[in-house]
């Protein structure tokens, strides 16, 4: 394209811009736990998502429709600002609806948004911990590592500094970056156990803001390395062998967890958590059999258990939350390809499940 053409398409788009015309990406879930997405020209700084239409999306190229009645609707739901173009230009997750109004069976948020809302009163927050792996497509080994053979064992590379021990540390600070920018609550990364994987954690965010949050920073990440040629993966098991799998680690509070005395709450609540144990692992991600093993700071798929400061059980208390006897719980079971929605929903369910 010559320098006039690209000098006539910036002019046409300035003044687009001056007519108030801003880009909306609205990005949805689609049959296979991943995110799509397609633009919209809207003539209006949206506020909120509900300055913003209805859509629609061919379900039969996505998993979640056939190809006689592919149209699937999509409603916007959790707004953020655009970090790659900028400006008033923003991104927007949307819910998935049949075109009968009915939500569509992949859409998980619907059903937890009303879970959240039954127990709005009980503030209940989560920070999600979600760790990834960035690969290399050309050799479809973790970025990094040698094209023959394997990097040494893990030791080194957690929350390490200098060449040999953090590959890819350009793309975590660009997607943190963006986060921060597209108003996603991120509290903070790290390098984790093995080389080329590491962690960002979302929240605290009070209700259906933490799935919202995660599958938005989610989006990000994909896009920052995709800007880079890098592929990301949130399998629970990434690399076979004596390599630690990948989780999503969910931290949970309630007001009165938070409150003097909130260790009775806590306990409580994982008591009832025990019963439902296999319900939960139900939807704790695929393959997670893979990763709980009972090895790599993981507790066994088939058993239930908690502790104090146990990186190895099914639930760790935080050592200081034991200490001063209120704070949260944290879930180490999810693993890294969940959908949150799931998550946080039977996390709340089971928290004020009826007692017999």
């Amino acid at each position: 394209m010559s320098v006039v053409s690209n000098a006539k398409i910036l002019e046409k788009y300035l003044a687009l811009e001056q007519q108030g015309a801003v880009q909306v990406e609205y990005i949805w879930i689609d049959g296979f736990n991943n995110l799509r997405s397609k633009t919209k020209t809207v003539y209006k700084v949206p506020q909120s998502p509900a300055d913003l239409s209805e859509w629609n999306f061919d379900g039969s190229s996505t998993g979640q429709a056939e190809g006689h009645d592919s149209d699937v609707l999509i409603q916007p739901v959790a707004l953020f600002n655009d970090p790659f173009r900028g400006g008033n230009n923003k991104f927007v997750l949307c819910e998935t609806f049949n075109p009968d109004g009915t939500p569509h069976k992949t859409n998980h948020r619907h059903h937890a948004k009303k879970v959240m809302e039954t127990h709005a009163d009980a503030k209940p927050w989560f920070g999600i911990e979600q760790e990834y792996m960035l690969f290399d497509p050309e050799t479809e080994k973790p970025y990094g590592w040698p094209k023959h053979g394997f990097p040494e064992p893990q030791g080194k590379y957690y929350c390490g500094v200098g060449a040999g021990k953090i590959f890819g540390r350009d793309i975590v600070e660009a997607h943190y970056r963006a986060c921060l920018y597209a108003g996603i609550n991120i509290s903070g990364v790290n390098a984790e156990v093995a080389p080329g994987q590491f962690e960002y954690q979302v929240g605290p965010c009070e209700g259906i803001e933490g799935g919202d949050h995660l599958w938005a920073a989610r989006y990000l990440l994909e896009r920052v390395a995709e800007d880079f040629g890098i592929s990301v993966s949130i399998h629970p098991k990434p690399i076979q062998g004596d390599w630690n799998g990948a989780g999503c680690h969910t931290n949970f509070s309630t007001l009165e967890m938070r409150q003097e005395g909130g260790i009775v709450a806590i306990e409580k609540a994982i008591k009832k958590m025990s019963l439902r144990h296999m319900e939960h692992i139900a939807v704790y991600g695929d393959d997670n059999d893979q990763r709980l093993t009972g090895k790599h700071e993981t507790g066994r798929i088939d058993t239930f258990n908690y502790g104090v400061a146990n990186r190895g059980a099914s639930i760790r208390i935080p050592r200081h939350v034991g200490k001063e006897g209120k704070g949260y719980l944290e879930d180490r079971r999810p693993a890294s390809n969940i959908d949150p929605y799931q998550v946080t929903a039977i996390i709340v369910e089971s928290t004020f499940y009826p007692e017999n």
